[in-house]
């Protein structure tokens, strides 16, 4: 059952998750109403991703040393206004900047209720705290953007950035009430935050996501016409399969969580990678069978969600002086893995090949991520090796607590 003080950060999720994509499935109403090509309408996707890339480090930065219930409140009041506004904006170019201004405080969310969360938890829970946070992203997957997405289509696409509003509201009243006030997270400036970006570790957890990531991205961004034009099935099947998927994302949230609760998180993270590997394979050799497909797309799914927590934990580990610089980024990262992941595959489509192909591209990709984390095994455990003290001595100088050894050890 989830912890009373979580709700509201699995709430927020919820409504970010619905804004996200959404769009995705009313883009040809949007286009129709704004009276632009649908192509020209994608860009209003962009607009939010690059909001999120930019606000993601500038909100954490700026808001680092107020307490945390007030920045999670502000950021959505942001939230909230913005996708309000999505609901009234009259043109193209005016929802395009309230697209942008509405993925703003959506990294940064997600990296202050990150710290929040695994401040929450019980001690050895950290990560699944973290993952119940993510509960509201993948609900979101799993039934409010379908449900939003029909509500859209059948009255007005407005109505779906209305409802999100709607939804923003209610986490602001739920922080209010529920989430307990905490003490300023940092007394670091924008200086020392920053300092984050020069450590070679944090860098490389960043490709991992931004590449790895991207695979499973590459697969997800083709999937309805893979399932139409290459497993058969139906376009009024697509939202049921999309609902399959999104079940596939609740499990495998829990499942992440809990694996990087009982291993090292960057074990966890190559464990799930090179599952992530045989499924896109798979996906390219069998989508052809419609019982198969769709068990691979509930596979595919999980381990989409699946790897995003050990992944999140890896980076808090690896980065004690920036937490939540460094979460926030983690969020920066996963949309650059959607931008990554959706150009690469189309490669191959350019070029006249089918749309299991994709998968193909992404199993590369995933695989390289799977490369990365060995390479971040193999450095961790040469700076374990170096940085090994005598017993003997670390018992009588007490340099090495086992906090610190703890904390320092992904």
């Amino acid at each position: 059952m989830m912890n009373k003080k979580l709700f509201p950060l699995a709430l927020g999720g919820l409504g970010i998750g619905t804004t996200e994509f959404v769009i995705m499935g009313l883009l040809p109403d949007v286009a129709q109403s704004l009276g632009v090509e649908i192509p020209v309408a994608g860009y209003l996707i962009s607009a939010y991703a690059l909001g999120v890339v930019i606000g993601a480090p500038l909100l954490v930065a700026l808001s680092a040393k107020y307490p945390p219930k007030r920045i999670l409140i502000g950021l959505m009041v942001l939230f909230t206004l913005f996708n309000g506004l999505s609901a009234l904006m009259p043109g193209f170019y005016s929802l395009f900047f309230a697209r942008f201004f509405s993925g703003l405080p959506h990294g940064a969310f997600f990296g202050v209720g990150a710290i929040v969360a695994s401040r929450l938890a019980q001690e050895g829970k950290q990560a699944r705290a973290i993952a119940m946070m993510f509960t509201g992203l993948t609900v979101a997957n799993l039934a409010m953007v379908p449900l939003v997405t029909f509500i859209g289509h059948q009255f007005n696409w407005r109505l779906a950035f209305g409802m999100v509003s709607f939804i923003g509201a209610l986490t602001i009243l739920f922080l209010h009430l529920w989430l307990p006030a905490m003490p300023s997270m940092k007394t670091t400036g924008l200086r020392e935050e920053l300092q984050f970006f020069k450590t070679k570790k944090s860098w490389l957890i960043i490709g991992i996501t931004g590449i790895g990531f991207g695979g499973l991205f590459a697969w997800f961004s083709y999937i309805a016409p893979l399932m139409t034009r290459v497993s058969g099935f139906s376009e009024s099947s697509i939202s049921y399969i999309m609902v399959l998927a999104g079940g596939g994302m609740v499990v495998g949230n829990l499942v992440g969580g809990y694996m990087a609760d009982q291993m090292k998180p960057i074990k966890a993270a190559a464990i799930l990678f090179s599952l992530m590997v045989a499924a896109l394979i798979a996906v390219f050799f069998f989508s052809g069978n419609q019982p198969v497909s769709l068990a691979l797309t509930f596979i595919c799914g999980a381990l989409s969600m699946a790897v995003g927590t050990p992944v999140n934990v890896l980076m808090l580990r690896s980065a004690k002086k920036s937490e939540m610089m460094a979460a926030a980024i983690m969020q920066a990262a996963f949309n650059v893995a959607n931008s990554l992941g959706a150009y690469f595959g189309g490669i191959p489509l350019k070029h006249g090949f089918g749309y299991q192909y994709p998968s193909l591209v992404g199993a590369v990709m995933a695989f390289a991520g799977l490369g990365l984390c060995f390479i971040f095994i193999r450095r961790y455990q040469q700076e374990r090796a170096i940085s090994k003290v005598p017993a003997a001595v670390a018992a009588t100088t007490r340099i090495i607590a086992p906090e610190s050894r703890e904390a320092t050890c992904p």
